[in-house]
């Protein structure tokens, strides 16, 4: 098992910024893929970023630009920063993990992190 715990959120006021951070731990060996991902009320989970043990980063439009994914394989930590941001940002933030073993691939999901951005 993967263990994901998140922590960053908070209210921040459009234009500012904020960081999140994911810490892993558990069965962390052969994590691949870390990233985050979004769910505004009403609305489905929506893909934010991602990141590959590799430094590969994958940005949804909305975010690129604003938003950076880093990962501290030493630290087992995936980072989001997240610039310039705007109202419709606002969600819960959740950190996940993908984890392949041979043919088998496990997801992982955080507890999720409450992102607010006032107008």
């Amino acid at each position: 098992q993967v263990q994901l715990v998140e922590s960053g959120g908070g209210l921040v006021q459009a234009g500012g910024s904020l960081r999140l951070s994911c810490l892993a731990s558990g069965s962390i060996f052969s994590i691949n893929t870390m990233g985050w991902y979004r769910q505004a009320p009403g609305k489905q989970r929506e893909l934010v970023a991602t990141i590959t043990s590799g430094g590969s980063t994958n940005y949804a439009d909305s975010v690129k630009g604003r938003f950076t994914i880093s990962r501290d394989n030493t630290k087992n930590t995936v980072y989001l920063q997240m610039n310039s941001l705007k109202p419709e940002d606002t969600a819960v933030y959740y950190c996940n993990a993908v984890r392949q073993i041979l043919l088998t691939t496990n997801n992982y999901w955080g507890q999720g992190t409450q992102v607010t951005v006032s107008s």
